[in-house]
């Protein structure tokens, strides 16, 4: 699949989603661009979601933004199973100057399983976090975390459907 929508703005689409095919026998990812880009690799200047995604704000595996949520978020706000920013929050989580995770590590505050910092896991770190709406938000969603995960099983199962009726409509014999 291919979409690119018909309006542009600076040479890029509003929106282009790129799926993946089969060429040749090999598979070759779907690599999207525009202000909003969809595909297995996506360069998305507002949003980008995909594989690899990078842009504004990034959802994929590995996620590079200002806003990234990933399984690696890289980002000036990264959430993600790992993730490296200005503030982050995750499983292991760097940050410049925030972090809240399994594994925090930041400049100034650090709140998590094993935290280092200026402040780590003491009374200002509490205060810190608990008075962010950033890091009260992350902490809602990584106690969703599995949820979130149940939608990324949509698209994969969608492709097996319909990989499934493409492999079917080839095997019925012309009549």
């Amino acid at each position: 699949m291919n979409y690119r929508s018909s309006f542009e703005f600076l040479g890029l689409p509003f929106l282009h989603i790129a799926g993946g095919k089969i060429e040749n026998g090999r598979y070759k990812r779907g690599i999207a661009k525009g202000w909003i880009a969809i595909g297995d690799i996506s360069y998305g200047i507002l949003l980008s979601v995909g594989g690899i995604a990078v842009g504004g704000i990034a959802f994929g595996g590995l996620g590079i933004g200002i806003v990234s949520l990933a399984g690696l978020a890289l980002g000036v706000l990264a959430l993600g199973g790992g993730a490296i920013g200005f503030a982050s929050a995750g499983g292991a989580a760097v940050a410049w100057y925030a972090a809240y995770g399994g594994l925090a590590a930041a400049q100034e505050y650090a709140l998590g399983g094993a935290a280092f910092a200026a402040h780590a896991n003491d009374q200002a770190a509490k205060d810190f976090f608990h008075s962010s709406s950033l890091f009260s938000s992350a902490s809602v969603m990584m106690g969703h975390a599995r949820w979130l995960l149940l939608l990324l099983l949509i698209p994969v199962f969608r492709g097996l459907i319909d990989w499934k009726k493409r492999r079917d409509s080839r095997e019925k014999p012309m009549p």
